[in-house]
This record gives C-alpha cells, sequence and structure tokens, in this order.
C-alpha cells in the first residue's frame, strides 16, 4: 500500500479541524496559538502534497516555506504580546481581557 494524495488530504483535514476546534473553543491564548498552528501545518501539508502529486514542481515546497517562516515570525509576536498582557492583566484568558488600554 502506497500513500496517495487522499493520505495526506484526511490527515490536513484532521489537523485542520483541531486546529479549529481549539481556536473557537480555548480560553487560554496561548492553547488560541497552538490552534493557529495546527492551522498552518495543515496548509503546509497540502502544500507540499500538491507539489508532489500535481506536477507543480518547487511552488508548493516554496510557498510551505515561507509559511514556515511566517509562522515563526507570528509566534514571537503573539507570544510577546501574551506575556505583556499577562503582564499587565495577571491573566492569559481572552474572554477576561475586555479592554486594551486602562
Amino acid at each position: 500500500m502506497s500513500v496517495g494524495l487522499n493520505h495526506f488530504l484526511v490527515l490536513s483535514v484532521i489537523l485542520f479541524s483541531l486546529g479549529i476546534y481549539a481556536v473557537l473553543t480555548r480560553k487560554n491564548a496561548i492553547q488560541v496559538l497552538m490552534g493557529i498552528e495546527l492551522i498552518l501545518n495543515s496548509a503546509n501539508i497540502n502544500f507540499i502534497a500538491f507539489a508532489r502529486f500535481g506536477n507543480f514542481g518547487f511552488t508548493g515546497q516554496v510557498i510551505s516555506l515561507f509559511v514556515i517562516i511566517l509562522a515563526a515570525a507570528e509566534a514571537a509576536i503573539a507570544l510577546a504580546i501574551v506575556l505583556n498582557i499577562y503582564k499587565h492583566f495577571s491573566t492569559v484568558n481572552v474572554d477576561e481581557i475586555d479592554g486594551l488600554k486602562e
């Protein structure tokens, strides 16, 4: 049995669904960030799978590398924001933070 495009797509759908579930149901900002990372990784799997099976050359892999760089930058900036929120509000629950300037 060989691994085909359908296997990658199923894995991507599972990761995307878990990411959406984490973003919509979690209150902790760190867990929401982890959900966003799952969503970005599911997109990367799709890019790589279609580059491999769709004869698109290196385009999918280059876009996937760009997404990885974007995710690293997003994580660094988001963690800095979360740390500042924790310093100011003493919590990282996104539903308890209702004001940006107090």
